[in-house]
């Protein structure tokens, strides 16, 4: 069964206390770059580490996943694995720095925070190869898959096109 908001109150943990729980969790698919990516299966099994403090909680949220979508430079299907560790605080009291946008009194949003934990945790560029040669700027071929050489006449400069109506007899 998955849970989307999980009651971390009714865990009774005194101060000092803490539970791990395995959870299956939904990931909400998401736009990166212009580019739709989501979770196979729209999920993912994931770790929680609950820890009472003397007045809040600490909070460790760990899955690993792969993500479907396309490679940012050729298109193909990208197939990336993610590892996710993310960590929040919640002491009442504390100020912004230590208040979680995930925890409502004791309701845990754990899906908001597995896809806001999944998306930090994504590189810079989801490629399918870090080698990959991407595609064609001039006809969008895959680059990839291209005969070696891959090329087109330049494009004269347009600089130059008085230039080449100059005769000289």
């Amino acid at each position: 069964m998955r849970t989307d908001v999980f009651d971390i109150g009714r865990l009774g943990l005194s101060s000092g206390e803490g539970r791990s729980l395995d959870l299956d969790v939904a990931v909400d698919p998401f736009d990166f770059a212009g580019q739709r990516y989501e979770v196979p299966g729209g999920g993912v099994r994931a770790l929680l580490d609950v820890s009472h403090t003397t007045s809040g909680y600490s909070l460790r949220l760990r899955f690993r996943t792969e993500l479907d979508g396309p490679c940012m430079r050729c298109l193909d299907p990208a197939g990336h694995e993610l590892a996710v560790d993310a960590r929040e605080v919640d002491q009442p009291g504390g100020g912004e720095d230590l208040s979680s946008p995930y925890l409502d009194e004791a309701a845990l949003d754990v899906r908001a925070w597995a896809r806001d934990a999944l998306a930090l945790a994504l590189p810079t560029q989801i490629v399918c190869r870090d080698d990959c040669l991407g595609l064609c700027a001039v006809c969008g071929e895959n680059l990839n898959r291209a005969e070696p050489g891959h090329a087109h006449e330049r494009e004269p400069d347009p600089r130059w096109a008085a230039l080449r109506e100059l005769r000289l007899e």
